[in-house]
């Protein structure tokens, strides 16, 4: 037996069109890098969108070829988030934190046409121009400049008239593409479909994910060019939010700022940007008016739950969330069940601080070598994911196969536990799981609770050479300024805390620990740095 229903193919045309019928006077708000507000409404964002996608049809854009950007947070990116995809291309956005080389090398991997650049980036695209060869670069005029010679203007290329076709397109046709941030050999390509993007936005509406709607004032800290700013730009347009877009500033006082003059009430980013957050309100309380109960999205690493309890001390809401370039990223929320809204407060925040239960048609396991984890929220295993937003592959490359099971399922190279009631708690990456005497220590875990000492900024984890344990701990220290904090007093804050074996063996104290491009911690490099150390 078969349905009647008609066939609908999921496109981000749907989306857009709905935003610019039902939504026109939503507010887009930009800040500009001289820090002044650029405000328009859908209306003008769907127009604008619209004369992009006709422009490059015009100038010869044929489905399924790919535009660059290079752009932070702001109106035209967003334009081109849809304007690219809907005229049938595909946005390619590039990541400005990379290297030089490694940006010249993923535009050349990815086969890019085109290049739509900030005009305060273009000292950045120079570095790497020697390295590509766009067919034409399109430079959008935020500061106040005239674009330089050799370059042509966004804004005279979009009003050159030229109507958008609306091209009829399959749903499984590429839409977007992203790199990974690489801490491991090259960046690797990852393709968003017109499908994925449909179904992963709609399930991020949904109330017990991230719960966006029509009255949110959205913020997304993180930058559009890492995972399609985790698709809230997608998910806000179709909802009909207001968007509120933080360009280059994304330093704690300048977002405080944004979110109290635009009454934010939903943003997201990464833990190092909370933390400054955090540090700034706790140092001005009265500072600042935010809205009660403001949703703030964390994922790119675990948030310690002393961060999460902190910001609860100012009625703003934490959602531990978790995903990956691969998973388009949204992959599980850490909201409470309804059944678990009795457990005492205590065992409320072991929960939040779990990266949470999978999204609706997102499937999860943990594997060991025996095979499927038991669900205890001990067993810890290789966590697996597989749904309809999930990669199949990585673009146009070979020998990188063994990241996915002969069933299909993603292997994300986290370790994880999940309990009974499903809630998924990463405990490291395999990569940086300490093995001492046979025993496994979760870095992650120790990590979480140093930085619950009032002393301590950042802490890092890692697993060094022991002549008698195969590895120990070391734990990498970054104190807060103008505080100081002993290797004894640390010891005794976490005695209580883990087995004896967990505990770190030594302490070393920095000015600064290294980070990837979005912020997560490359303890390779740590490793590197420390692994001479003569254990005391």
């Amino acid at each position: 037996m078969h349905s009647t229903m008609m066939q609908f193919p999921l496109t981000l045309t749907h989306i857009f069109e709905r935003a610019g019928q039902l939504f026109g006077a939503s507010e887009i708000v930009s800040r500009l890098p001289d820090k002044s507000l650029h405000r328009y409404r859908y209306r003008d964002f769907h127009e604008r969108a619209r004369a992009l996608g006709g422009a490059l049809q015009a100038a010869g854009l044929q489905t399924g070829d790919r535009v660059a950007t290079l752009m932070w947070n702001h109106y035209a990116h967003l334009e081109a988030y849809f304007g690219i995809p809907c005229a049938g291309g595909v946005l390619h956005t590039l990541n400005l934190r990379l290297h030089a080389d490694d940006i010249g090398y993923i535009a050349n991997h990815a086969g890019d046409r085109f290049l739509i650049v900030d005009d305060a980036l273009l000292p950045l695209y120079e570095k790497f121009r020697h390295l590509v060869k766009f067919e034409r670069v399109f430079v959008v005029p935020l500061t106040g400049q005239p674009v330089p010679a050799g370059y042509e203007s966004y804004e005279d290329f979009i009003r050159g008239n030229a109507v958008m076709q609306t091209p009829a397109l399959d749903e499984r046709a590429a839409a977007g593409m992203c790199y990974t941030s690489g801490t491991t050999g090259r960046p690797k390509g990852v393709v968003y479909s017109h499908r994925a993007l449909v179904l992963h936005s709609m399930a991020c509406a949904m109330g017990d994910t991230l719960g966006l709607k029509q009255s949110d004032s959205l913020c997304p800290v993180v930058p559009m060019f890492h995972v399609n700013a985790w698709g809230l730009p997608f998910t806000g347009v179709m909802v009909g939010c207001k968007l509120v877009l933080p360009g280059p500033h994304l330093d704690a006082v300048s977002l405080l700022d944004l979110y109290q003059a635009e009454a934010v009430t939903f943003t997201a980013g990464v833990p190092t940007i909370w933390m400054g957050i955090l540090q700034a309100l706790e140092k001005a309380p009265a500072q600042w008016k935010l809205t009660p109960g403001m949703r703030m999205v964390v994922g790119g690493a675990a948030a310690p739950e002393s961060m999460i309890r902190a910001f609860d001390r100012f009625n703003l809401n934490v959602l531990h969330a978790w995903g990956m370039t691969e998973t388009t990223p949204l992959g599980t929320t850490a909201h409470i069940k309804h059944a678990l809204k009795n457990l005492p407060v205590e065992d409320q925040y072991a929960y939040r601080r779990k990266q949470g239960v999978p999204a609706p048609f997102v499937e999860v396991r943990a594997m060991t070598d025996e095979g499927n984890a038991p669900r205890d929220g001990v067993t810890m295993g290789e966590l697996q994911v597989r749904g309809p937003w999930v990669a199949a592959g990585y673009y146009n490359l070979d020998g990188e196969d063994d990241k996915w099971t002969a069933d299909g399922w993603f292997r994300t190279g986290d370790v994880a536990t999940i309990d009974a009631e499903g809630y998924v708690r990463i405990t490291d990456r395999t990569k940086d799981l300490i093995k001492s005497g046979g025993e496994w220590i979760s870095s992650l875990e120790v990590e979480n609770a140093l930085i619950g000492h009032p002393a301590v900024q950042e802490a890092a984890v890692i697993g060094i050479a022991h002549p008698k344990w195969d590895e120990r701990p070391l734990a990498v220290i970054v104190c807060k300024s103008g505080k100081s904090v002993t290797s004894a007093e640390l010891h005794a804050y976490l005695t209580p805390q883990f087995a004896k074996f967990w505990l770190p063996d030594d302490y070393s104290f920095v000015m600064e620990i290294p980070r990837t491009s979005t912020g997560k911690m490359l303890k390779s490099k740590l490793r590197e740095q420390f692994r001479d150390w003569q254990w005391s």
